[in-house]
């Protein structure tokens, strides 16, 4: 067990590098971690490995008492009962509405002239939140590939993706419109958790605003 006594569920993929990173600064070895890439659990010092998006489904239901993951990843899951205690501020990338790079815009296009534009995304209830809030009528279009490749075979007009740099969006003619958010990794606690264990927790997160 760490040396505060806590269970962490770490997101494997991009955030996996810098997490390992902070849990280090904070004391924990990560050496074990690091170095396999197949296991998933190291009971020894308090960490388990999964998917972001697993993340607050295992902190919520108790499987851990922390976690990391993005904001993107909690916007879309806002039906989980976790806290979010900490902005980490790595990870930054902007959730965007993007189309084909041409002019005049084809989602603009297609709200003039139809009322309704199709979205394709990995975040359909963001996305259909973002247009309701805007007083926009969409038809989400619920993707789990490659998001980019649905506006250009004219499955939709336009896609509601994350992007760190835009570098994807732009080798596949894709044009940002709009920003919706900006995501970074944040940490979240069980709340039961967060009650019984609340010192541990507390210099955690002490020390993670400190570092």
């Amino acid at each position: 067990m760490n040396r505060y006594g806590l269970t962490v569920a770490v997101p494997r993929g991009a955030l996996f590098s810098q997490t390992l990173d902070v849990l280090s600064a904070l004391g924990i070895d990560t050496a074990d971690v690091r170095g396999n890439d197949r296991k998933l659990l190291f009971a020894d010092v308090g960490i388990v490995t999964m998917r972001p998006t697993d993340v607050p489904t295992y902190v919520e239901a108790g499987a851990a008492d922390l976690g990391i993951t993005g904001k993107d990843v909690l916007m879309e899951q806002s039906e989980h009962r976790v806290m979010e205690l900490l902005d980490l501020g790595y990870g930054r990338c902007r959730m965007v509405l993007a189309s084909v790079d041409v002019d005049p815009d084809p989602a603009a296009e297609a709200l003039r002239r139809l009322g309704v534009v199709r979205v394709a995304t990995k975040y359909p209830r963001t996305a259909a939140a973002y247009f309701e809030d805007t007083g926009r009528q969409a038809e989400i279009v619920e993707v789990k590939g490659s998001v980019e490749l649905a506006p250009l075979t004219g499955l939709v007009e336009a896609i509601v993706d994350i992007t760190a740099t835009g570098t994807t969006l732009r080798e596949n003619q894709l044009a940002v419109r709009e920003e919706i958010a900006i995501a970074t990794a944040r940490l979240i606690a069980n709340p039961v958790a967060h009650k019984l264990r609340a010192a541990a927790i507390d210099e955690v997160v002490e020390r993670l605003r400190a570092l």
